[in-house]
């Protein structure tokens, strides 16, 4: 039996810099409560650019999770939240009932050229917790669990793994890892979470023998053990959780479990009733489509 239940392609697309899309798929629209992965970069943006930069837009029903492998972003929100996001911490913004918030590039990472990567993820909330409060928390690298092993190091971001337990207060059951293998390293995946993917960001593994390449988002069988074993140097994330209690709909920025809530996000942020990222002007327009 394989251990691997689908595979997801993604597609690259170019907004001023590279960004792949793993989640949501047409036959796969969420993993535990992710159901969103984009892949930004590596991408470089030059001086007097605005390149990188994401002018204030709104979120309801959902957590953005943001994790970097390098360069550096500056995260501001209608709460007041200033935070500069660097590699290997998590950024948790949960949007709630509504949230405002920007993504700019910080003035080093022009002058010096410096790359930036990272994944942003969306949660979605319980159906009971989709109009809570929003909220931003900032956990520094520092504070996550880092497991070694031989050949293999694995970062615990959300959930538990290996013993260890991540700090990241999350709404329901989540994994996600964090994961760098050298050749030949191997980790093996307890069946502890009801859904788990693997999303590689570079290199190549076998899942029980099965190889999996970069860019593949793998999704594997429920309830079973699974052995990851690198090709080569590989870095790859782990995603998974509970599932939803319920499917979820999905319009630009906005989650909801019914439609009438995504409705009345549109006409609030029309009429300009969320509230607003202070200091910041601009904002993205509500999309016609």
């Amino acid at each position: 039996m394989s251990a691997i239940v689908q595979r997801l392609t993604t597609h690259a697309h170019d907004i001023g810099f590279t960004v792949r899309r793993a989640l949501p798929a047409a036959t796969q629209r969420s993993i535990g409560p992710f159901v969103f992965l984009d892949h930004m970069g590596p991408a470089r943006f030059p001086v007097g650019s605005t390149g990188g930069d994401v002018r204030p837009h709104p979120h309801i029903g959902l957590a953005t999770v943001t994790y970097l492998f390098s360069g550096s972003m500056m995260h501001r929100d209608s709460l007041g939240s200033v935070q500069l996001i660097e590699p290997g911490a998590v950024n948790w913004m949960t949007a709630g009932k509504g949230i405002v918030h920007s993504e700019r590039m910080p003035a080093d990472i022009r002058e010096h050229n410096r790359a930036v990567e990272g994944l942003q993820m969306w949660v979605a909330l319980p159906r009971d917790k989709e109009e809570c409060e929003p909220g931003f928390w900032h956990y520094a690298a520092d504070a996550l669990p880092q497991l070694e092993y031989p050949g293999a190091v694995v970062r615990v971001l959300c959930g538990h793994f290996g013993g260890a337990e991540s700090p990241v207060l999350t709404t329901s059951p989540t994994l996600y890892l964090a994961v760098e293998l050298r050749a030949q390293g191997s980790i093996t995946l307890p069946a502890d979470y009801a859904e788990r993917g693997l999303y590689l960001t570079c290199g190549s593994v076998l899942i029980d023998g099965e190889a999996a390449e970069e860019f593949e988002l793998v999704v594997l069988e429920a309830g079973v053990e699974v052995t990851i074993t690198a090709l080569e140097e590989t870095r790859l994330m782990v995603v998974g959780g509970a599932p939803l209690d319920g499917p979820r709909l999905m319009w630009w920025n906005f989650v909801a479990s019914d439609r009438e809530k995504i409705e009345a996000a549109k006409i609030r942020w029309q009429t300009g009733q969320f509230a607003r990222v202070p200091g910041e002007t601009e904002f993205i327009p509500l999309p016609e489509r």
